[in-house]
């Protein structure tokens, strides 16, 4: 079907009923990638079809909607899911299939590019056209994120790659109709079916996701301690934000994984960006320096963070930081 055939894909990843976030981000950066090659844009959704997002993945840059159709996608399971989308990519040979580097996207995608005898790039943080040969640029960290590489898959197709969440904006349009969809009905044997599921619990978060706070107050090796995040806590608190870290907190011990920022954590992109003994390495920046508003607080006045902050407070954050609390207190009150 014109401008289904060779365009790019994006995986449609359904999450509690709802399209996932990175799926719409990817469909921004999938119709930047798809205007330097000249292709349409496509979602693809694997399911049993009582879900139809349509209108929204229209809006976030679909061209193209196919949804590959059979009760037994009703929830998502490994085999059957590589099976259905891999009859969407024999009928319509994608250049590029992007998935999010989501516990499923990280479960699918691997498989996938398996059965389809290519390659895949995981983890991605940038993606770009090459110029003269259209080859897809996926760059991601390497070597415990001190470097980057960029990756390239000439002799094979489709070029697939899965994406950090939080990486790629998003680009919505207004809408006024419905985006062609097309259906497959696909065939899945009882071979496939070797997993059921009997119950999904979901554990609820302790604490908000970094990406989705306005505020958040992050810190690092210059805290001194865990239990001094407890102040940033406090701070997080009355800003109505929450605590983030960078990557030494983290592998001191002091601060979850889920919590850290930057190439081998999240990308984030609060309203304020509160950096609290984080020297700003960088590896941090390249995840909080689209933040709206960043303010350092840090006692070595030569320290990178600086360099892209907003508003720098040289000092050392056990001083500073109690003083922001008794002023936050106050203006609260």
């Amino acid at each position: 079907m014109t401008g289904i055939e060779k365009g790019v894909f994006v995986y449609t990843e359904v999450t509690d009923g709802a399209v996932n976030e990175v799926t719409l981000e990817l469909l921004g950066k999938a119709r930047e990638l798809a205007g330097t090659l000249g292709v349409g844009v496509t979602a693809v959704l694997a399911g049993d079809g009582s879900f139809q997002p349509w209108r929204q993945l229209y809006a976030h840059g679909a061209e193209h909607i196919i949804l590959v159709r059979n009760p037994a996608l009703a929830r998502y399971l490994t085999l059957p899911c590589v099976r259905a989308l891999r009859e969407a990519v024999v009928r319509f040979n994608p250049e590029i299939f992007l998935f999010g580097a989501t516990p499923v996207g990280r479960d699918l995608a691997p498989r996938l590019s398996a059965r389809l005898r290519t390659g895949l790039t995981a983890d991605c943080t940038g993606l770009d056209i090459e110029e003269g040969t259209g080859h897809l640029l996926m760059t991601r960290p390497a070597f415990g994120g001190n470097l980057m590489a960029t990756i390239l898959c000439a002799e094979h197709r489709p070029q697939m790659a899965t994406v950090r969440p939080g990486v790629m904006r998003k680009c919505v349009t207004e809408v006024s109709d419905e985006p062609e969809v097309v259906v497959i009905d696909a065939e899945i044997p009882e071979a496939d079916m070797r997993v059921e599921i009997l119950d999904t619990v979901i554990n609820p978060p302790v604490r908000r996701n970094i990406r989705e706070a306005s505020v958040l107050v992050s810190g690092g090796r210059g805290m001194g301690e865990a239990g001094n995040f407890a102040q940033l806590e406090r701070i997080a608190d009355l800003l109505g934000g929450t605590t983030a870290s960078s990557r030494a907190a983290v592998d001191a011990g002091w601060q979850p994984k889920d919590r850290q920022v930057g190439q081998t954590g999240q990308t984030v992109r609060p309203d304020v960006y509160i950096a609290c003994g984080i020297s700003g390495a960088i590896q941090h920046l390249a995840g909080m320096e689209e933040s709206g508003y960043i303010i350092a607080v840090n006692k070595d006045e030569s320290a990178p963070i600086f360099g892209i902050a907003d508003l720098g407070i040289v000092g050392d954050a056990a001083s500073v930081l109690p003083a922001l609390e008794t002023l936050l207190r106050a203006e609260t009150a």
